[in-house]
């Protein structure tokens, strides 16, 4: 075999060539973590060349091709032994570029991507494609290449070309012209990869299989600890036995992979990248290579950085009440943005450069910066590198605090804006907090608010066992609409006022008693919150009623809060023109919705908070914008005032939706299996799913309160022929070795689940969640698209065809990714054939159990 390295735009540039996917390989599996990965070291290169700094090649591993032969016409065929995640990934990439310049109308740009990189021009059929995946995957990916109107389905291929899109259109929102071509410069000349090319007659696929099935290689820190005592010839079994080892033993593997990574950046260098420590510490430590005294200085400083990295990981370990009280609220918060800054204060603080206090103060403003970005929904992209930075600002000033605060205060527009405080009232008051951000930090904020009533017996938030209530229910009784209709605008249903209020600040607290809550009207709820220990539930309590009214004055008390707690930038202003954040969120929305399906105003204004009102008029005046017609009216029509606002698209939008595939029935509704629900956009845009169809919020099934509810919730609301054919088909999972796993929110679901895996890294199964009261089944495929058999696409079509084919369900295509549903209902007639369904999903679990098949390639 040989070996060489080159970008991949040179690798698919030769000539006519074609890189074939072989069948045996599976189907392009790379997510959205995978591509932020990706992503991330891309926009870093970026950043290097609009600087003027001269990139330097991100290598992304190795592809191995083996030759297939060469066409009657001369084109040359590779099969693709390994890397193909890497090379399709790319190709989507390109692709997208090719489209992004065709919306700035740089059609030359445009065509030599076309032409070079993903197409053989005078080739047709199958040989016109550079690259050719699998079959499962070859569909998806030739819609994106010939840019059909079904390019950006669902699925991997079409998650990853959206991706791309999005991210290249939020590049060029934020950096104009300037950035598309330093991006484009990027993906062509510094994507680097070591291509080995496997000799005619070699076994392709012992090689295939020889590359997947490696040992576990050694870490980062291991290589470093190598090359470290390789150096110390003299006193490395002392320095080991005194200072290594003990560093070791108290970090774990893990955590001193993470400080050997945090002293690179807290000494100052800012773009370290954890892939690629053991690389940058050994540049920096060769220097020292023949004096074993400085070496052991060296380890003995980092063993020092291990005790202050565990005060940030177990804040508890230290001694300064202010300074651990921040601490906690930091590890509470979750994620390791704030780690670089933290270090380094802990440094200055064991140095006697900065008091306790005054460390606490400066770790106080760093949270401000994270929590008052929540509120307003900016993006958590660009945190990493401004923590990154601020080692190096504070260094520059005596005052740590004042240096945070100042640096964190620069930037007034784009995506790293601290927000200001008439920012954060207008978010708290009209933007929806509950599908924001994390579970655990939502939780945070409001223990914030809690503690600061200073109440005299605090809450043990240990034992409580509290979680996120909604005062307004989330699914309300006749008698909440009633209420809400009261005080409902003109041309404004109760309906819509509920999604506009239900997720906000203000009408959310924390109770233990959620299932005692539920959906019950505000009188019994009031009785219940006046009992609680938390005094903002007390203050609840002392309402006459809740709407309107008293939603939005506890969201302003709450504000008045938050900006006491949170202090801003220093002068609290942002520019006057700078865009609300909400309509960059809509434009990731829009972005982000798969080919073949639809959403409505309300469901996007619920999402970034606004009116559907204000929805429409911007979609309608907002010149552009990227899939506007996929927003259609609540009972799924065109809007009678929708007009194109470019020069690119002209005619009826339904006629572009059907050829999409969203089907419309006689009277030209759009089919509801096909819309887009708040919740689902959020999914796709990355925001976390607050739905209790996850392994947080599941209790098992020796739950028998749980069950109890549930049995009860499902007789109470659906027919007795729905709750026979429900209970048939549970019994039948227990029946097959599955069992029963509860949700823990008001509504109490039920998870048929399956144990898989072996013992050592066992996980839970479940095909569908079903909802007792809402009457509706949900087939969780974004939970399944992550775990094995089911993180194979194929698998999952076959699961979501089974199911169709029983009368009353009918799920959509573009949802292949997401959570459809169906309802409740069709347990009653068709209960036998969907134990039909659970049984092949038992059987092929248990197969691929038995197969253990191999991996295509570790991801980077």
């Amino acid at each position: 075999m040989q070996a060489r390295e080159i970008t991949f735009s040179k690798l698919v540039q030769q000539g006519e060539m074609q890189l074939q996917v072989p069948l045996y390989q599976r189907t392009y599996s790379w997510q959205r973590d995978e591509l932020q990965q990706l992503w991330d070291d891309v926009e870093e290169l970026v950043e290097d060349r609009l600087a003027g700094r001269p990139p330097t090649a991100h290598f992304l591993g190795s592809v191995v091709l083996a030759p297939e032969g060469i066409a009657a016409g001369g084109m040359t065929r590779w099969l693709v032994v390994d890397g193909q995640q890497r090379l399709t990934t790319l190709m989507l990439a390109f692709t997208a570029l090719r489209d992004r310049h065709r919306e700035r109308g740089a059609e030359t740009k445009a065509a030599r991507i076309h032409d070079l990189l993903l197409v053989n021009v005078y080739e047709g059929g199958n040989d016109h494609y550079r690259l050719l995946p699998t079959q499962a995957d070859r569909e998806a990916f030739i819609a994106c290449v010939d840019s059909l109107p079904k390019a950006g389905g669902a699925g991997n291929i079409g998650a990853a070309y959206r991706f791309f899109v999005s991210a290249l259109a939020d590049g060029e929102d934020n950096g104009g012209e300037p950035w598309v071509d330093a991006a484009a410069s990027v993906l062509r000349d510094f994507l680097s990869i070591v291509a080995i090319t496997a000799a005619p007659g070699d076994n392709v696929y012992r090689i295939f299989e020889s590359i997947n099935n490696t040992g576990v290689g050694l870490s980062q820190s291991d290589l470093l600890r190598n090359y470290l005592f390789m150096c110390l010839p003299t006193r490395g079994e002392s320095v080991y036995r005194n200072l290594w080892l003990p560093m070791q033993e108290l970090l774990g593997p893990a955590n001193l992979e993470l400080l050997v990574w945090l002293d690179l950046v807290v000494g100052g260098n800012s773009r370290a990248k954890q892939s690629e420590i053991y690389r940058d510490q050994k540049k920096r430590l060769e220097p020292l290579s023949t004096d074993e005294a400085a070496l052991e200085a060296e380890i003995s400083r980092l063993s020092l950085r291990a005790d202050r990295l565990m005060r940030i990981l177990e804040p508890e370990r230290e001694p300064h009440p202010e300074l651990r009280e921040v601490l906690e609220r930091l590890s509470r918060w979750g994620g390791q943005t704030h780690y670089p800054l933290t270090l380094h204060v802990l440094d200055l603080v064991d140095a006697g450069q900065a008091g306790p206090s005054e460390a606490a103060q400066a770790l106080a403003y760093a949270e401000s910066y994270m929590v008052r970005r929540l509120f307003t929904g900016n993006s958590t992209a660009g945190s990493n590198r401004v923590f990154m930075e601020l080692p190096k600002e504070l260094d520059k000033d005596a005052s740590p605090a004042e240096a945070v605060r100042r640096h964190l205060s620069r930037n007034k527009t784009g995506p790293r804006v601290w927000p200001s405080d008439e920012a954060v009232r207008e978010a708290i008051r009209t933007r929806p907090f509950y599908k924001t951000g994390r579970s655990q930090q939502r939780f945070q904020v409001l223990r914030r608010f809690e503690e600061s009533y200073s109440a005299s017996e605090p809450v043990d938030y240990a034992k409580a066992q509290l979680t996120v209530e909604h005062v307004l229910p989330q699914q309300p009784a006749q008698q909440w609409f009633d209420l809400l209709a009261e005080e409902a605008g003109d041309g404004e249903s109760p309906g819509e006022l509920h999604t506009l209020l239900v997720h906000t600040l203000g009408n959310l607290t924390l109770s233990g008693d959620n299932t005692r809550l539920s959906n019950h009207p505000f009188r019994r709820k009031q009785e219940i919150l006046d009992s609680s220990a938390l005094r903002m539930n007390q203050n609840i309590a002392a309402e006459k009623r809740w709407g309107r009214t008293e939603i939005l004055a506890r969201s302003d008390e709450l504000a008045q809060r938050a900006i006491t707690l949170w202090p801003g930038p220093i002068d609290g202003v942002i520019h006057a023109d700078h865009e609300w954040t909400g309509w960059k969120e809509l434009r990731e929305a829009l972005l982000a919705m798969p080919t073949g399906t639809w959403t409505t105003y309300g469901d996007l204004g619920a999402l970034i908070g606004t009116h559907a009102v204000a929805i429409g008029n911007h979609v309608a005046t907002k010149v552009g914008l990227h899939g506007a017609y996929r927003v259609l009216t609540a009972d799924g029509r065109i809007s009678p005032g929708f007009r194109w606002t470019d020069d690119r698209h002209s005619g009826d939008p339904r006629t572009l939706l059907e050829t999409e595939g969203v089907p419309f029935d006689e009277v030209g509704r759009a089919r509801r299996s096909h819309r887009l629900t708040t919740a689902e956009l959020a999914a796709l845009v990355g925001k976390e799913a607050v739905e209790n169809n996850t392994p947080a919020s599941i209790s098992g099934t020796g739950d028998e309160g749980a069950a109890g509810r549930f049995e009860s919730l499902l007789r109470d609301n659906q027919t007795t022929e729905t709750v026979q054919g429900v209970l048939r088909v549970l019994e039948f999972w227990e029946q097959q070795g599955g069992y029963r796993a509860y949700g823990r929110e008001n509504e109490t679901s039920c998870f048929p689940t399956l144990d898989a895996g072996s013992a050592l890294a066992s996980r839970r199964l479940w095909p569908i969640a079903i909802y007792p009261v809402s009457g509706t089944t949900e087939v969780v495929f974004q939970h399944l698209k992550r775990r094995p058999p089911f993180d194979d696409e194929p698998s999952r079509r076959e699961l979501m065809a089974r199911l169709n084919r029983i009368e009353g369900i009918d799920l959509a295509e573009a949802k292949l990714d997401l959570r459809p549903s169906f309802p409740l209902e069709a347990f009653a007639d068709h209960s036998e054939e969907i134990c039909a369904v659970l049984e092949w999903f038992i059987h092929v679990t248990a197969l691929a159990e038995a197969q253990r098949p191999i991996e295509d390639e570790p991801t980077f």
